[in-house]
């Protein structure tokens, strides 16, 4: 069982930067693709991002490209997830989640969940 634990959101304004992390409690998370998800209200979950168990593929959703940036550090067991030029419209609670193999963006695919982070962008 891997459970997993994301810190780092918070309110901030537009044009400004957060940068989330993920790390899993109890064991590592090595051997898998980890995606971040995120919920805005009134809304389906949609994938952000995800990268592959070694940090070489990585994977984006058009809203996000050229402004999110995924990456993970296994010696430190984390993955984070670095957004830029952040909209109002990227207000949503963010997950990660992890998946041995296959499609690390698909919500129904993940197995393993953690219990997300609020992130605001208002002024």
């Amino acid at each position: 069982q891997l459970q997993l634990v994301e810190s780092g959101g918070g309110l901030v304004q537009p044009g400004g930067s957060l940068r989330l992390s993920c790390v899993p409690s109890g064991s590592t998370f090595g051997n898998y693709r980890i995606g971040w998800f995120r919920q805005a209200p009134g809304k389906e979950r949609e994938g952000v991002s995800c990268i592959s168990p070694g940090g070489a593929n990585t994977y984006y959703s058009d809203s996000v490209k050229g402004r999110f940036t995924i990456s993970r550090d296994n010696k430190k067991n984390t993955v984070y997830l670095q957004m830029n030029n952040l909209k109002p419209e990227d207000t949503a609670v963010y997950s990660c989640a992890a998946v041995r193999l296959g499609n690390c963006l698909t919500t129904r695919l993940m197995t393993y969940w953690g219990q997300g982070t609020q992130v605001t962008v208002s002024s």
